[in-house]
């Protein structure tokens, strides 16, 4: 099994500066969400986001069950059969939460819009890289093939020399010996 990643960037060095992971989302920022940023707006999403969990749905079934408990059994009579207290406690809950619920899918909505530009816009930036980096890599290896054809001819011509030298060499020591035989 392998590790998992690290979520830290690696340090910056001078040849590398340090990543920005958020630049492409920064352009977004500006953009006002449905309820805006302040504290009744995060806690109007937070109430929203409640309502779909299961401690709201646990919670509240809880509370209507305890209420036609005490109602039907006679020991209170706030809200006798056919509870119509409970069914206007209901309709105001209904009232408040679907507007909130709404306006907490509007805010999503436009967050979800925002990062899907901003992938959008990272995703073409990889491709540019990528389209300069296959630019950059063809560059070199057709430097590298001029530098191998180059290679290929020096030692070509450094074979010929060679060749040459042993030639001249072994006429020179023939020479040499020949008039070191004439006294």
């Amino acid at each position: 099994m392998m590790p998992p990643a690290s979520t830290t960037p690696p340090p910056a060095t001078a040849d590398h500066p340090p990543v920005d992971h958020l630049r492409f989302h920064r352009p977004h920022a500006h953009l006002a969400p449905t309820f805006g940023n302040d504290r009744f707006a995060l806690r109007a999403e937070a109430f929203a986001r409640f309502f779909g969990t299961p401690a709201f749905l646990f919670g509240q079934t809880l509370v209507v069950a305890i209420w036609i408990g005490i109602n039907a059994a006679g020991l209170t009579r706030f809200d006798v059969y056919p509870f119509i207290l409970l069914n206007l406690a209901f309709s105001l809950q209904a009232a408040y939460a679907a507007p909130l619920i709404l306006l907490a899918q509007t805010r999503q909505a436009a967050r979800d819009k925002a990062h899907a530009e901003a992938d959008a816009q990272h995703r073409e930036a990889l491709a540019v890289a990528n389209e300069q980096r296959l630019a950059i890599a063809a560059q070199n290896a057709a430097q590298l093939m001029a530098l191998l054809e180059q290679n290929t001819r020096l030692t070509t011509l450094t074979k010929q020399l060679t060749e040459r030298i042993e030639t001249l060499t072994v006429e020179m020591h023939a020479e040499f010996m020949r008039k070191g035989d004439k006294p």
